[in-house]
């Protein structure tokens, strides 16, 4: 179950890339090719790392970045919040 849910995020990411950053190719990589590099990590880091960067390729929206991350918008602002805490960089909401 955790495989398949990286695997769908890491497939909404890439999708949701492509639109906001053309000058990286949507099939560049196969979630199963980003997979193989994720392992010795923990899933919390993976989540956090995911978190991060859809909210830097978000410009900070969270709402936006929700919605890539298929999370509610209280749970996105719950999990800045922890990272904040534990001295994590959250990028800023750009308009």
């Amino acid at each position: 179950m955790v495989q398949e849910l990286i695997q769908e995020s890491v497939q909404v990411f890439v999708e949701e890339s492509a639109v906001h950053a053309p000058e990286i190719p949507a099939a560049s990589l196969a979630p199963n090719e980003v997979v193989p590099l994720l392992i010795g990590s923990t899933v919390g880091e993976i989540e956090r790392e995911l978190v991060l960067q859809t909210l830097a390729r978000c410009d900070g929206n969270r709402t936006r970045a929700a919605r890539v991350l298929g999370v509610s918008v209280r749970t996105l602002r719950n999990k800045i919040r922890l990272y904040s805490a534990d001295g994590i960089d959250v990028p800023p909401h750009l308009e």
